[in-house]
């Protein structure tokens, strides 16, 4: 069995409490690290596209309001994220960076440097 050329982490609280190591650990190991969550390219991933976390944010608040307003939560309507995030991480470190491509460049929400 060959060794992984690229990872992905899943959207999950327990790991994204450890999503320094986890980034450290990719980066040491050579490998590009993609994840949905803007978090991990701040702590050292390649790129993330998901969900603007913001966003998620202030709609559960508002979802809790409501229901401690007094709404049955069977009865709110499940919501889809308005908006995306692309996040490109160019870090001189990053062996990988040097590979975005203009297109790809132009659609980032944020670039890290």
């Amino acid at each position: 069995m060959s060794a992984p050329r690229r990872s992905f982490v899943l959207d999950d609280a327990i790991l994204f409490i450890e999503r320094q190591r986890i980034a450290k650990l990719a980066l040491r190991n050579r490998l590009p690290l993609v994840s949905g969550i803007s978090g991990y390219a701040e702590a050292g991933a390649l790129m993330t596209y998901g969900a603007r976390q913001t966003d998620l944010y202030h709609r559960a608040a508002i979802i809790v309001d409501r229901i401690l307003k007094g709404a049955k939560p069977a009865n709110l309507p499940i919501e889809q994220p308005g908006r995306f995030e692309l996040v490109l991480n160019s870090e001189p470190q990053r062996p990988s960076a040097s590979r975005f491509r203009s297109p790809l460049l132009l659609r980032a929400d944020r670039l890290i440097e």
